[in-house]
């Protein structure tokens, strides 16, 4: 069986639709439905149901999903052991990450990978956490560098690299920034600008707030935490942020106990075999979790 007909169809059933796929794959639209076609005309049943303008799964597809990614995972592994048969770094990491890890924690350990591993082609990309766990665990990435969850998925091995404290912080402007001895309690009369629900990072914060004796104020979600930083500092609400995005137009309010925190750290597939590449990789992160900020 030809794999490129088999991995556009996982691209599609992933993405959930033609066009996600075409993008994924770097091919027109066309040529992905020409493939799909093709692997349906070749097992004889149709895999996909167009409804309106969406699609779905069709009993076969859904049946054959699981099947197709087990293979991608096997092609993959062949692919790293025949590379690497004369023990040379090189072939391809497939990394995803969020985009705050990839913008303040791994710039200088990128440089320092692609100087010393010319011969390796790094494919980057970029997905909030939670998303970034599930295509681990699909086999599209090898590696993520990811905001923790309390209980990582079975197939996933993980490992703790940095600790990251949430400080609350406010503009300078903000009613909260007067108060000498600001509480927890004292937040609820305020909006709060928080990450969306159900993130790793949100369910930290609102852990700790829980702990604090809750908060029962208005709450704006955003999914960036750049766009959480600049929002605070125009004086919209108070926000729980990483200390590399605080700046001199925030102040941050000191509680008993500290602030909420989070822990970012390394998955990948504990089904697949590390390659060379992502070895090499994992040498040059922190040897064990760090409060570095």
């Amino acid at each position: 069986m030809d794999i490129q007909p088999l991995l556009a169809f996982l691209a599609v059933a992933e993405t959930g639709s033609f066009s996600g796929a075409a993008r994924r794959l770097h091919l027109t639209q066309p040529a992905v439905s020409k493939r799909v076609l093709a692997l349906e005309q070749e097992l004889g049943v149709a895999l996909f149901d167009r409804v309106g303008r969406g699609i779905r799964l069709t009993e076969a597809g859904t049946a054959l999903l699981p099947v197709a990614r087990r293979l991608r995972m096997d092609l993959g592994e062949a692919r790293r052991v025949l590379a690497e048969l004369d023990g040379r770094v090189r072939g391809t990491l497939r990394l995803v990450t969020s985009h705050h890890i990839g913008l303040h924690r791994l710039p200088g350990i990128l440089r320092d990978y692609t100087r010393r591993y010319p011969e390796v082609h790094l494919e980057l990309g970029f997905l909030d956490s939670e998303a970034a766990f599930q295509a681990v665990a699909r086999g599209e990435y090898e590696l993520a560098i990811v905001t923790l969850p309390p209980q990582a998925p079975a197939e996933l091995d993980v490992r703790l690299l940095w600790q990251d404290p949430l400080p609350i912080a406010v503009s300078r402007e903000h009613p909260l920034a007067r108060l000498e001895r600001p509480t927890p309690a004292g937040l609820s009369p305020y909006r709060a600008l928080l990450p969306a629900a159900r993130t790793v990072t949100r369910m930290r914060i609102e852990h700790w707030l829980a702990v604090q004796g809750g908060f029962t104020g208005a709450v704006m979600e955003v999914n960036y935490l750049e766009t959480l930083r600049s929002l605070t500092g125009i004086g919209l609400g108070w926000s729980a942020l990483p200390v590399s995005l605080l700046g001199p137009e925030l102040k941050v309010l000191d509680f008993p106990g500290g602030p909420p925190s989070r822990e970012l750290g390394i998955a990948r597939n504990r089904e697949i075999s590390p390659s060379r590449a992502a070895l090499a990789f994992e040498a040059l992160l922190p040897p064990s979790s760090s409060n570095e900020c």
